[in-house]
């Protein structure tokens, strides 16, 4: 495994030539680069680095069972996905962003704003969960902050979901189910679930329509494990006496025993969508969207420890081996939770390709219900009762306005861009005892965190082009930025006011590209981009004496230049592309110990962090023989920290969770007109999770571990309606790590009929 880690682009190879040994002539579809005219609200006359892959392919190739698979094989990206449904952990990596970076991308669907810029981090997630695989039309990505357009959470990228809108009547019917085999510590369980969609739109003179809907029922693996360092220990003999407990070791090599296997989600999601649109005029769209999504889950815990009469154990002393420890009721604690989401997106849209075009666009994301509730006393099953805090976040989300105009002078060789955006986010959490965690209703207040923030911004962007060899685009971003009416609260439920604030920046855009020949193009792009602090980052803190502690309500914004050097070749039916990335952050947001106490831990700026890198991506049909199409990508990447006046020892070490190395690979085969092979390899090389970078046990509960994953998928076309595909995701069944474990080797089946 070794050679393995040092040699991702051998591996990539490799595996091209075993795939091309394996099949037969047909016609092949493969990831493509955007061209202008494609059904895509990204800029695309910008000469910078934009790939994308339709909905076509994605079902034709790609095990996709959530929106986020889509991405699953384009360059350098990287979704935290733990099991199919994660709602609250499934966190968009970059070029130089990891996986604990939430509020550094961006992700639309039809202009409707998906990111959770609530807050930063694991479980402010984009809301994959409102889009299906089966209403994807497209999903494009545009790399780096290099469009004015949008506010500067595109740092990392800019990835927009085109959704279905038919031209003439289709139906969609599509049934899959999965299983897994998972063997972690104590556990060797089954995990399975299933998936059911439909979807029916039409076109009728002016009106269009589309209606989607579907279910998943999912079981996934346990993602945590109870644990206790040895050393935590008292070797003074007490507790009850129990066995069960495994030793192992933790991220930075301590040992430590793992007691059982905790947050086993059972979820069940339903999602709706409604999308109407009417042409007022040929060239004039009014189009309204409503999304919702609903998720009941329940998270279960296991002991692996037993008493002498051989009962499982969940609280009070133990003792293991001589030494006592103390269970809490956090060590096993199961939870149930029950959501409810809203999207709303209205359009009025005047796009006819001629001299001016323009757009007034707003969107709503509303948390109509979002309750998780928890027990505070040691529990041994999710139906025992209890004590417990219900968390409330019941009112948050967020909402988008803008105004948008396209200017192409006739006889002049310039597209410019221009418009207002307004960009308002909400977050109110609320914390309250109940007497019952499973069904009680809310009691005395614990804790409370509210705080609004909103971005207001204009934009000015030209694309020019010089000559038939030369183009090149100018951009440029003013921002306001405000945050007001935080407050946070204990018990006693009397809200502590933040001071508000108010600020303003500019960010510069420019991109540029020369045509050498038909075959070869270089293109060069530079652009700042500033990420404000979120609500979550700003008003979340404790209360001590009656003052605000453990929070920096004086948070500066990230500020980040990147630019990227790109050459690239168009191939017979493909092309191959060389981007250098230089990324400079200043500021970074990252929670990290308080100076004044090494033991708490709060959100706090980074000096300075430097990434350099290489991407390299390649796509092509027909590769060595008709029919089989390859895309391949690596990227390498040097994150370094360099500069931190608050952890002076994280100086030199890497930015946690982005890896030295990615690299993907997707070979596709058509075999006739009826079978299609697939074959997909997924790579990631070292990484840390700490700022530090002291935990080099990455095989490990809470490690961040390197992995080599292969994929595998069949389909067989029935006739014109009718098709079916059995998959398998991670075949060599590796395990590997993210804080918490991956899926195993998981089979995958799926049978759709198309009207």
């Amino acid at each position: 495994m070794n050679n393995l880690k040092c040699r991702p682009l051998a591996v990539m190879l490799a595996a091209m030539g075993a795939a091309a040994s394996m099949v037969c002539p047909a016609r092949a579809d493969h990831v493509v680069h955007i061209t202008a005219g494609r059904p895509t609200s990204l800029p695309a006359q910008i000469p910078t680095t934009m790939e994308g892959i339709t909905g076509e392919q994605v079902e034709d190739r790609i095990n996709a069972s959530d929106s986020e698979d889509a991405l699953k094989y384009l360059p350098s990206l990287n979704v935290r996905k733990r099991y199919i449904g994660d709602y609250d952990h499934a966190v968009l990596a970059s070029r130089a962003s990891g996986t604990g970076n939430s509020a550094r991308s961006l992700v639309y669907a039809d202009g409707i704003l998906l990111s959770n810029l609530l807050g930063n981090g694991a479980t402010y997630t984009p809301r994959w969960g409102q889009v299906s695989p089966e209403e994807i039309e497209r999903v494009d990505v545009l790399y780096g902050p290099f469009s004015a357009a949008y506010p500067g959470n595109s740092v990392g990228a800019v990835v927009d979901f085109q959704i279905r809108m038919p031209d003439q009547l289709e139906a969609h019917v599509k049934l899959s189910g999965y299983t897994q085999g998972f063997r972690q510590y104590g556990s060797d369980t089954r995990h399975d679930g299933g998936q059911a969609s439909a979807s029916i739109g039409d076109r009728q003179g002016a009106w269009s329509w589309w209606l989607d809907v579907s279910r998943l029922d999912s079981n996934g693996q346990p993602i945590a494990f109870a644990n206790k360092l040895v050393s935590a220990g008292k070797a003074n003999n007490d507790g009850v006496p129990v066995t069960g407990a495994i030793a192992d070791k933790n991220p930075s090599n301590a040992d430590w025993l793992i007691l059982g296997a905790t947050s086993q989600v059972h979820t069940v999601q339903d999602h709706a969508k409604v999308k109407l649109a009417y042409d007022i005029a040929p060239a004039l769209r009014a189009s309204y969207t409503l999304g919702w999504w609903r998720n009941d889950a329940v998270r279960t815990s296991t002991s692996y420890l037993r008493d002498g009469a051989g009962n499982p154990v969940y609280g009070g002393t133990i003792n293991v081996a001589g030494r006592s420890y103390a269970l809490l009721a956090s060590d096993f604690a199961p939870s149930r939770g029950a959501l409810e989401h809203v999207m709303h997106g209205l359009s009025l849209k005047k796009n006819g390709r001629g001299e001016f075009e323009w757009e007034v666009a707003a969107s709503r994301y509303d948390y109509a219900r979002d309750l998780v509730r928890t027990p505070t006393v040691a529990v041994p099953d999710p139906a025992t009762g209890g004590q417990g805090n219900l968390t409330d976040m019941g009112g948050s989300g967020w909402n988008t306005l803008a105004l948008r105009g396209v200017w192409r002078p006739l006889g002049i060789a310039h597209t410019v861009e221009f418009g207002v955006q307004r960009d308002s986010a909400c977050l109110r959490t609320r914390v309250t005892g109940s007497a019952d965690w499973i069904h009680g209703a809310a009691g005395k207040p614990v804790s409370r965190f509210v705080g609004d923030t909103r971005l207001t911004s204009v934009y000015l962007q030209d694309t020019w082009r010089i000559t038939d060899a030369w183009k090149t685009t100018l951009g440029l971003r003013r921002e306001q930025w405000q945050a007001f009416d935080g407050g946070i609260a204990n018990s006693a439920d009397a809200l502590l006011p933040f001071k508000a604030r108010s600020e303003a920046s500019w960010s510069p855009k420019a991109a540029v590209s020369y045509r050498a020949s038909d075959d070869w193009s270089v293109k060069a792009s530079a652009g700042r981009a500033v990420r404000n602090p979120t609500a979550q980052e700003l008003f979340q803190g404790s209360i001590v004496n009656n003052d605000i502690v453990n929070s920096d309500p004086a948070l500066r914004a990230e500020r980040s230049w990147t630019s990227e050097l790109t050459a690239e070749r168009q191939l017979d039916k493909g092309s191959l592309r060389l981007t250098g990335f230089h990324e400079t952050s200043r500021d970074a947001l990252y929670s990290q110990p308080l100076p004044s106490a090494p033991t708490v831990n709060t959100v706090q700026n980074i000096a300075r962090i430097r990434t350099n890198g290489l991407e390299l991506s390649y796509q092509q049909e027909d590769v060595w023989l008709h029919g089989l199409a390859l895309t391949g990508s690596a990227t390498w990447a040097d994150s370094v920290i360099t500069g931190n006046s608050a952890l002076p020892a994280s100086v030199g070490k890497r930015q946690p969770r982005v890896p030295d190395w990615r690299a993907t690979l997707l070979a596709s085969y058509h075999a006739g007109e009826h079978w299609t092979s697939t074959l997909g390899l997924r790579y990631s090389g070292r990484q840390y999770g700490s700022l530090l970078n002291n935990d080099p046990n990455g095989m490990t509960y809470m490690g961040v571990s390197d992995y080599l994953v292969l994929d595998a998928r069949v389909r067989y076309r029935f006739n014109r309606q009718w098709s079916g595909s059995v998959g398998i995701d991670n075949l060599n069944n590796r395990k590997y790590w993210a804080f918490h474990p991956y899926t195993q080797r998981m089979l995958v089946a799926e049978l759709k009929f198309d009207l």
